[in-house]
């Protein structure tokens, strides 16, 4: 698969609220997921098991009320999505709008590596 159709079916898929296909559809699983620079605790994981725990860290925290995808800009084997999110941390109550951009490497046909740059209000 081409690194813009991997891309396309990425973004239609989590507009469609899928966040689980492109896991299991277009993911290598040798995939490293990286949040902002990767060295806060959990920022860096390898692996399915490793997405999977960041995956429920994430739905034990946050209730997302909406999350859109933007189109894709794809460059040889890389693309870069902005997404946008209305949360609400489910331990404060607090609830935030918030953006950020994702970066994914291609290899082989697959995601191998996703990388999500934002501002880390604490």
């Amino acid at each position: 698969m081409e690194t813009n159709e991997i891309a396309s079916k990425l973004v239609a898929w989590c507009n469609a609220g899928d966040f689980e296909k492109p896991y299991q559809e277009l993911y290598s699983d040798k995939i490293v997921s990286i949040e902002n620079d990767g060295k806060a605790e959990g920022a860096y994981v390898e692996g399915f098991e490793g997405i999977k725990k960041k995956g429920e860290w994430w739905q034990e925290n946050f209730e997302v009320h909406s999350s859109k995808a933007s189109d894709p800009v794809v460059a040889d084997n890389w693309f870069s999505v902005k997404f946008t999110m209305d949360t609400t941390h489910k331990p404060s109550g607090q609830r935030s709008t918030m953006s950020e951009i994702a970066v994914y490497e291609v290899q082989d046909g697959k995601i191998v590596k996703e990388q999500f740059f934002y501002d880390d209000k604490g």
